[in-house]
């Protein structure tokens, strides 16, 4: 059986998805198509963390987008996604710390995000679950987090109840170009034919690129992730260490959820990132040294997601440079969960021949040409 489409989208995480979905605002005939299930890698089991501080400068308007989405999210979607505009608190413990922080306070706040910088006389007041080693912080009000784990089903379910069509359990095994088309088939024997194909396999993404001749240095990994016991309610807004070894948040019903660095590898399958228990050891340490009264939470659950990661912490997002009809959207770094609305509206402009909202040119997949090893920049923060 042979389905004609005028898009397919390989992969249906939150960059997949929402392409689909603003492709089918577009009125294009989609298909959607995963080897496995919608959400079920990174973009499901992600920290939730919609923050806008602490950015990549360039990446500023394709954030703030992104940000006006979720905060309508319920009513452009129809469900959902359990956003919370939180607030987000950068701390700092040592003067490099410092110096960061003020960094990306004055990065921000260049970008039009209010930020407020706060001293450690004003943290104990008001602040005082914090540890008196905290020197500093900034808070941004608008910063929030979503429920990774409802977003992109939903998501998929606004694009099927507006005619797409999904896929799951197909794993796309052959794509050939045939001058202004494309036929694929997969390993389950579906074929399909369409004008454009989108790459937004995520961890795997490289992988398919590669088979057309752009061949990007990303590797797939995780941060270590867990959930405690129900505790008392007092942690209002997401705590994150400039230092990068604490991002902590607690939800409405008490449970602390907790991510932090080094990152941890993915398995050579690459289907798994797997948390090793000396990493809940750490990670419990260092929660403690931010949150002393967490030093005793009973961890119940651990986790973490296969997560594609690109040198400059940037995701690839546009056209391929070598076949025409093909695009990526792919190595969102750990930070691909915030931008993905802004990404899928402005790949589905791309995709349709209209002007994106946001420039794409920072994340083309060539920029990568004279740089095919994996960066030491980012090797040191994975072990």
């Amino acid at each position: 059986m042979m389905d004609k489409f005028d898009v397919v989208i390989i992969g249906a995480g939150l960059f997949g998805a929402f392409t689909a979905f603003f492709l089918r605002k577009r009125g294009l005939n989609v298909a959607l198509v995963d080897r496995g299930f919608v959400g079920a890698q990174s973009s499901g089991a992600n920290f939730g963390n919609l923050r806008l501080q602490g950015r990549a400068a360039l990446q500023y308007p394709l954030s703030l987008q992104a940000q006006l989405f979720w905060e309508r999210f319920d009513t452009e979607i129809g469900e959902s996604c359990e956003y919370d505009r939180t607030g987000h608190l950068y701390i700092a413990r040592t003067q490099k710390g410092i110096e960061k922080l003020l960094g990306y306070a004055e990065a921000s706040r260049s970008n039009g995000l209010d930020i407020e910088v706060i001293d450690r006389s004003d943290l104990k007041s008001r602040f005082p679950f914090l540890s008196p080693a905290i020197a500093a912080a900034s808070h941004s009000a608008r910063c929030a987090v979503a429920n990774p784990r409802l977003a992109t089903p939903a998501v998929a379910r606004a694009f099927l109840r507006d005619g797409g069509r999904l896929f799951e359990g197909h794993r796309v095994s052959e794509i050939i170009p045939n001058g202004g088309s494309f036929s694929l088939r997969t390993s389950e024997g579906r074929q399909f034919t369409a004008m454009k194909v989108l790459n937004a396999a995520g961890g795997w993404a490289s992988s398919l690129a590669k088979t057309f001749g752009e061949e990007v240095p990303m590797f797939s990994a995780g941060p270590p992730q867990f959930v405690t016991e129900p505790l008392p309610y007092m942690l209002r807004p997401i705590v994150q260490a400039v230092e990068g070894d604490v991002i902590v948040r607690q939800i409405a019903r008490g449970n602390i959820i907790f991510a932090g660095y080094p990152r941890t590898r993915s398995q050579a399958d690459g289907e798994h990132t797997y948390v090793p228990p000396q990493k809940i050891v750490q990670g419990m340490a260092s929660l403690a040294s931010v949150i002393p009264s967490f030093a005793n939470a009973e961890v119940i659950r651990s986790w973490s997601g296969v997560e594609g990661y690109l040198p400059d912490m940037l995701p690839v997002v546009g056209p391929s440079q070598t076949v025409p009809g093909l695009f990526h959207a792919f190595g969102g770094s750990g930070g691909g969960f915030q931008i993905a609305p802004a990404v899928g509206d402005c790949l589905a402009a791309l995709v349709a021949d209209e002007q994106p909202a946001c420039d794409l040119h920072p994340y083309r997949i060539d920029r990568f040409n004279a740089q095919l090893e994996t960066s030491e920049k980012i090797t040191t923060e994975f072990d």
